[in-house]
């Protein structure tokens, strides 16, 4: 389950959410059956209680949600995507410390 400040991203929903928002938004592509994923989720929450009103943090779970997954190439989960302005700035796959996406959206903030 995500934390009460982790966003959750749909198919009907991505391009409003993360693509048109106007700050960094980090998308966790998830499956509830992936074990890496459930590991991840703490982390994830944490980021998005962290950066509440600076960053947008959020999952996606890809068999719900299977037309954003293609569209951007998902094919192994976790993968982790920090989108800026529209646009991939950065994207993690695997299992990755707290620090790499603290840094990646530290950076995105400027």
């Amino acid at each position: 389950m995500a934390g009460a400040d982790t966003f959750k991203f749909s198919d009907d929903s991505f391009e409003t959410d993360v693509l048109q928002h106007d700050q960094p938004v980090l998308v966790d592509f998830w499956a509830e059956w992936c074990a890496p994923c459930k590991a991840l989720g703490p982390t994830i929450d944490a980021l998005a209680t962290a950066y509440q009103g600076k960053a947008r943090i959020g999952k996606l779970d890809t068999d719900a949600n299977p037309q954003t997954s293609a569209k951007f190439g998902i094919s192994a989960i976790p993968t982790v995507i920090l989108f800026n302005g529209g646009e991939v700035q950065e994207k993690f796959v695997g299992l990755r410390s707290e620090k790499d996406f603290r840094d990646a959206i530290d950076a995105a903030l400027g």
